[in-house]
Parts: C-alpha cells; sequence; structure tokens
C-alpha cells in the first residue's frame, strides 16, 4: 500500500507567506465589494467601475423595486389595520374572537343590485367624460429610464373626477391609489400601458390618483387631463 510521503518543514508555506496570501485575499475580496457587490446589489458605485460595466443600473432597479415592494406591504398592512379598527368600533365579529356570537339567519329579502364599490374604471366606463376641450387641467412630464413621477387629486368622499393620460414614446407601470386621514387604498395597478381614461371616484377624503414609473430604456412623456370633482391638482416632489 503507497503512503503519500510526509511533507518536510521546508516544503510547507511560512508564516509570512500565509500572511501575504491572507492579506492578498482579503483586499481582492474588497476590491471586488467595492466595483461589483455594491453596485450590482445596491446602485452603490463609488468607482465608477460599476456603471462601466453595467452593474449600477441593475442595482438601482432592485432598489426601486425593493422600495415600491416595501411601499406597497405598509399600504396593505394600514389598510387591514383601518378595516380591522371599523370593524371593532361597528361591533362587529372577528375571525379571532372565538367567543363572537353565531349571527342569526337573515331573513329572506328580494335581491338587489349590490351597490358598486369606489374604483378607479376602465375606459369602457369613460363614454361619459367630456370633451376633451372640457379638461380642467392638463399635465406633460418626461420620465426618464426607471424614473417615477406622482400626481393626486385633492378630493373630498365621494366626489367624481374625470381623466385621461397616454405615454408618448414607450409604456409605463402604474398605481391609482389614494390616502389620507391615516387611511390608504388602491384602486388598480397595470404594467406597460401605454395610455388609460376613466373615472375615479373617492373612497374617503383625502389624496387620490397615480404613481407612474418609466421601465423602459427611453424617455417617454407622459400627459395627464383631469377635470371634475376636486380641489387642487399637485405634484409629489
Amino acid at each position: 500500500m503507497y503512503n503519500s510521503p510526509v511533507p518536510t518543514t521546508a516544503e510547507l508555506p511560512s508564516s509570512r507567506q500565509l500572511v501575504r496570501s491572507t492579506v492578498i485575499a482579503a483586499v481582492v475580496a474588497i476590491v471586488l465589494l467595492v466595483t461589483v457587490v455594491f453596485p450590482a446589489e445596491y446602485g452603490k458605485d463609488w468607482t465608477g467601475v460599476g456603471r462601466l460595466l453595467g452593474l449600477t443600473e441593475m442595482g438601482e432597479i432592485k432598489t426601486a423595486l425593493a422600495r415600491e415592494a416595501a411601499a406597497e406591504a405598509a399600504a396593505a398592512a394600514q389598510q387591514r389595520a383601518d378595516n380591522h379598527a371599523q370593524q371593532h368600533a361597528s361591533g362587529q365579529p372577528h375571525a379571532h374572537d372565538a367567543a363572537a356570537p353565531t349571527p342569526a339567519p337573515a331573513q329572506p329579502q328580494a335581491m338587489s343590485a349590490p351597490a358598486p364599490a369606489p374604483t378607479s374604471t376602465s375606459a369602457a366606463a369613460a363614454t361619459n367624460a367630456p370633451a376633451a376641450n372640457a379638461w380642467r387641467d392638463e399635465l406633460s412630464v418626461v420620465l426618464k429610464p426607471g424614473e417615477g413621477t406622482e400626481i393626486k387629486l385633492v378630493m373630498k368622499e365621494g366626489e367624481k373626477a374625470y381623466f385621461a393620460w397616454t405615454v408618448q414614446g414607450g409604456v409605463v407601470n402604474y398605481d391609482t391609489h389614494g390616502d389620507g386621514g391615516g387611511r390608504s387604498i388602491s384602486y388598480v395597478k397595470g404594467r406597460g400601458v401605454p395610455s388609460d381614461e376613466g373615472e375615479l371616484v373617492a373612497a374617503f377624503t383625502g389624496n387620490h390618483g397615480w404613481f407612474w414609473r418609466n421601465r423602459g430604456k427611453q424617455d417617454v412623456t407622459l400627459v395627464l387631463r383631469t377635470r371634475g370633482d376636486y380641489s387642487e391638482l399637485k405634484r409629489a416632489k
């Protein structure tokens, strides 16, 4: 049976060589961290190498998506908390209330059409919208690749506003939503949409409108036209 010979002391690396190898490995790791990892994962490019390699844009998109996901999760949590508080205030039983009494069966009643929930209607529902020459406000915004913008209408609960927006030179992702008085709501979302029009009914008093983001590789021009029951149109800075 063959046994490998035991290396002699002269053949083993010295302490100085081990330290040098460790230092070199640490330096290489730091360089890769600064020039590759941070630009690709977080959009942080202090040396400019990440942008030359096309990694910085990827990191910026990742961080933007993470911020949007966090904002959506926070809005959903706030909406659930508001609904929970409203149920407590109205005395309605909850799923977690084990002692909640079983409601008595309701008496048969004539069926009636349910009341429509506050929503942002599609283009098909905009047939009653006013003609283009009757728009109250018109706003044009240029969005660079990866850039977003938010425009809101200040509305009271139940007020209705007509809108029409188009994208020149591409498409956008959008989220029609509202907030105010500690409440928030998301009406409708879309990805890769060139235009939309319809009416927006305020679910509560506050700010109701849109957030758009250009995920394309070229600049686009967003044109928004509005009219109806609102006191102010404002663009978030």
